[in-house]
């Protein structure tokens, strides 16, 4: 046991100096401008808390089963992105031998604001059977103009709807989103977790159905995001490490699903530019209506894959098991 806290130890300075390092690298050049409250090492410290009790799926600590390079990797994605996990912004995640970084639906939200000043705050809310909405189409693009809603409408089994507007400092609505609950389902059933019935029903004991209208805003907010984060430029760090948090998240579980069914005489199909698949987490019964951390895991897990994104990595793109990827290596940033 002291080993193997002494080899933590090591992992850790060596880790967050690497971090450290490349994030000053980044601002001496003025490739990167950190929200003013934001302090890197204070995160990097609450994530190395969280990541001394975070397990793989066979309970082991990621720590010790992790590469170093997957560790330094997603610590400064978290960095770079101004995403602090001590406030439920992100999450590591291991698959295989990779620790990754996922954002959680807070961080999607504090990175859209990041990236577009002009906006002053992201919501959602959900529409049950009752309600009173009403919205309009301009310019090709649904705009919510009146919601109407009575306490005693508030009701998970009746949902209808969910949208999420980003609202402009201006005070005007810059984009909103509306899906209706059939839409939702829809995303939902790609989760492993099959929370779906065959009839369309919501399983009571999943997640979802114990967290539908908290779910439903995090799946319409994640694709108000998704939108969001695209029309950044891809020259902006942080736009370019959301995507490879993204990217190399559904690269790293494919990946995971092909050694777990290796050798085992069975045929996987693994597609790693299919964004529609999620970890396999337990669903833990809670008395409050709080998610529990590996909920919330799931919760998020399902945010990354929404968002579908095609990946296909490069040569470059691919982690290098003797440190740091190529492009850190190099100083081109965060390792794109």
């Amino acid at each position: 046991m002291a080993e193997q806290s002494s080899d933590l130890l090591v992992i850790k300075k060596e880790t967050a100096d690497i971090v450290l390092s490349k994030v000053q690298h980044f601002q001496k050049n003025g490739e990167l401008d950190l929200p003013p409250n934001y302090s890197a090492p204070n995160a990097l410290k609450s994530a190395w808390l969280i990541l001394q009790e975070t397990l793989d799926k066979d309970k082991r600590l990621a720590l010790t089963v992790c590469t170093k390079p997957s560790i330094a990797n997603a610590l400064l994605d978290m960095v770079v992105q101004g995403l602090n996990p001590a406030k439920n912004q992100c999450y590591f995640v291991v698959y295989g031998q990779k620790l990754t970084l996922m954002r959680s639906y807070l961080g999607s939200k504090a990175v859209c604001l990041r990236v577009n000043k002009e906006l002053e705050d992201v919501y959602s809310e959900v529409v049950y059977e009752g309600d009173t909405l009403e919205y309009e189409i301009k310019n090709g693009r649904r705009v919510i103009v009146e919601h109407k809603q009575k306490l005693s409408n508030i009701d998970d089994s009746k949902i209808l709807a969910a949208y999420a507007v980003a609202l402009g400092k201006d005070g005007e609505v810059k984009r909103s989103e509306l899906m209706t609950m059939d839409q939702i389902k829809q995303a939902w059933k790609q989760s492993k977790m099959k929370p779906i019935n065959d009839d369309g029903s919501i399983k009571p004991g999943s997640t979802h159905g114990k967290f539908a209208a908290e779910l439903c805003k995090r799946t319409v907010t994640n694709r108000l995001s998704k939108h969001i984060i695209g029309a950044s430029s891809d020259a902006d760090l942080v736009i370019q490490s959301v995507k490879r948090t993204d990217e190399h998240a559904v690269e790293a579980e494919a990946e995971a699903e092909v050694e777990e069914f290796a050798n085992q005489g069975e045929v996987v199909d693994i597609d790693p530019g299919n964004g529609d698949q999620e970890p396999e987490l337990p669903d833990e019964a809670q008395a409050d209506n709080t998610p529990s951390e590996k909920e919330q895991l799931e919760i998020h897990a399902r945010e990354m894959s929404e968002a579908g994104t095609a990946y296909t990595p490069t040569n470059q793109e691919k982690v290098n098991d003797q440190g740091m990827d190529s492009d850190h290596a190099a100083g081109r940033g965060p390792g794109f």
